[in-house]
């Protein structure tokens, strides 16, 4: 059995690849691309394209080592009756989660903006879970999927880091798993809320999780 030991805060953390999962978090168009959802609510998009290439060392490492890679999605069903109100309704976007924008309906999923980005594309086999929330456990299938690989240890990118990351890290650390985050692998819209998130993941002896950086990660599946 392969251990590998990463350099990170609070502390080294060490994982056997085979019980590890890599979890991919919402790199969506409607986030990232221009015309999406991200962008109607008055976001600087361009920020989380900072996360796409560490993303893409990190997938092709971990690949390479046969770990189980999971994708996920925000969006609603196409009746959007799993869209609570008070989250379609919520402030003043110019547009709202289910309107025509420029890659169809937001957030709607089977609309090309609720897909992943080109760059970071699941391949076949790798599940993709469509979550109706921020956390990646609600309402969704993850856990199950984990458990019956038996994953004990998750390392997690993807958007945005004070939001969908964040409430994914804190619902894995309840059911019991270890989580690593690569901080470069995450963005946010706001440079002050990704650092201050990567600081609450580890505070307080990894309360949440351990937090590293990308290539640290690679060069220690690759040796």
């Amino acid at each position: 059995m392969k251990t590998c030991t990463v350099p990170a805060l609070p502390e080294p953390f060490t994982f056997d690849p085979q019980q590890t999962a890599v979890l991919i978090i919402d790199m969506q168009r409607d986030f990232i691309e221009e015309g999406g959802f991200g962008q109607s609510l008055g976001n600087d998009v361009s920020l989380l394209k900072a996360a796409i290439a560490p993303c893409q060392a990190l997938l092709k490492a971990a690949r390479a080592q046969g770990m189980l890679v999971i994708h996920t999605r925000e969006g609603h069903r196409a009746d959007m009756h799993d869209a609570f109100e008070a989250k379609v309704h919520r402030g003043s976007p110019k547009v709202r989660i289910g309107d025509a924008g420029p890659m169809g309906r937001i957030l709607i999923r089977g609309e090309a903006g609720h897909d992943i980005i080109p760059d970071l594309y699941p391949l076949p086999g790798e599940p993709v879970i469509d979550k109706p929330g921020k956390g990646s456990f609600y309402a969704t299938d993850l856990e199950l999927i984990l458990r019956n690989r038996k994953i004990s240890t998750l390392i997690v990118g993807g958007v945005t880091t004070e939001v969908c990351v964040h409430t994914t890290v804190r619902e894995a650390n309840d059911r019991g798993f270890r989580c690593l985050i690569p901080g470069d692998c995450c963005a946010s819209y706001n440079r002050e809320f990704h650092a201050v998130s990567l600081r609450m993941f580890a505070a307080q002896s990894a309360i949440f999780g351990w937090v590293t950086e990308s290539h640290q990660v690679v060069n220690a599946l690759q040796h």
